[in-house]
């Protein structure tokens, strides 16, 4: 089914504008986000294909089953909590049969970590994307090369130093194991041998290892060489995040991050602290507050009045309190999933009928 389609045969049963728009956190420049809950045919619902969620392409409108609606909600999901919740001036249609789902049959311990724990994550979020502004990787690819190194009296030099200092190329170069030593390696040249070539140190800009070679015995090698083989694992998977990262960052948002020279993304820390908030305002009241009375202090970090560290210690101290407070909470460990199926079921009967 299309959103069209569910529209254009009256089958929604919620219609709200979501988002920064209903927490009251929204600038002139946001975008109108729509969710919403559906309810599919009854012939389309007993058949062969369940449709739980349908948007469209830029997913800033979303519409959810009413099944898929309800078993997010039994998760304590903040997004469906929320919707469930939505403050009345951003209702732009709801059916009267809505009103079964209420929010106390839902709310649990599971908020916890829905709210707090989600938060937790963005927390962690921030802190990569941190370190990958104030780290950033070149674009130029380094290679196993770059890992190894060749012993120089009491020290060591990089390979590539002490290749240029002998004149030599890694192509006419060969390695072979040392018994008993973890990533190290004799260093041979194909001038010392008479019958046969060296495959080289390494295969290319792609190599994931360093090639070995086979020597006759008696020939001393020219170097000692160590390959930093955990080095360039680490190197490689860092490489490859950080590009990736470039290649799909938003980057409106990332030249935002940076020009204010905080290094954070001051959207993403700002809803961040909304879940905390929430979470523990949930546990203390038993109930959501979409609509935010804390805005003046969410706009603050959205402004950047805050530093990084600032902000992640003030998050953690958050964390540390809404864990205290669950523990004391009156909310139940979870929803009672029995009542929840048969407001379900009658949901389905009222609406079919």
């Amino acid at each position: 089914m299309t959103i069209a389609e569910i529209k254009n045969s009256n089958l929604l049963l919620l219609n709200c504008v979501s988002g920064s728009r209903a927490y009251g956190l929204h600038t002139p420049q946001s975008d109108t986000d729509m969710k919403g809950v559906f309810l599919l045919p009854k012939r389309i619902y007993y058949g062969l294909e369940y449709t739980e969620q349908v948007n469209n392409e830029t997913n800033d409108e979303v519409y959810y089953e009413l099944k898929r609606f309800v078993d997010l909600l039994v998760k304590n999901n903040p997004n469906i909590i929320e919707l469930l919740n939505t403050p009345d001036d951003c209702i732009k249609y709801r059916h009267p049969i809505m009103d079964l789902l209420k929010p106390e049959l839902f709310l649990s311990k599971l908020c916890k970590q829905s709210f707090a724990g989600y938060a937790q994550t963005q927390i962690k979020k921030a802190k990569g994307l941190n370190k990958k502004i104030v780290n950033p990787v070149d674009k130029k690819r380094k290679s196993v090369l770059d890992f190894c190194y060749v012993i120089q009296q009491q020290g060591s030099i990089t390979l590539t130093s002490w290749l240029e200092k002998k004149g030599l190329l890694q192509e006419h170069c060969g390695l072979v194991n040392i018994a008993h030593m973890r990533e190290v390696y004799a260093v041979f040249h194909n001038n010392q041998l008479t019958t046969r070539y060296l495959k080289g140190i390494s295969s290319g800009i792609e190599a994931n290892d360093v090639l070995l070679s086979s020597v006759e015995k008696g020939i001393e090698p020219l170097a000692i060489l160590s390959f930093n083989k955990e080095g360039y694992s680490k190197y490689c998977k860092d490489y490859k995040d950080y590009w990736e990262w470039v290649e799909k960052r938003n980057d409106v948002r990332y030249e935002n991050t940076t020009d204010h020279g905080k290094n954070y993304d001051s959207k993403n820390m700002m809803h961040t602290f909304r879940l905390l908030n929430m979470a523990e305002e949930i546990a203390k009241e038993g109930k959501v507050n979409v609509r935010r009375f804390d805005r003046e202090f969410l706009l603050k970090i959205r402004s950047r009045a805050f530093s990084y560290e600032e902000l992640v210690e003030l998050a953690n101290e958050k964390v540390f309190q809404i864990d205290e407070l669950y523990e004391k909470s009156n909310l139940p460990e979870q929803p009672n999933l029995e009542k929840v199926e048969e407001v379900l079921i009658e949901m389905r009967e009222v609406l079919y009928r």
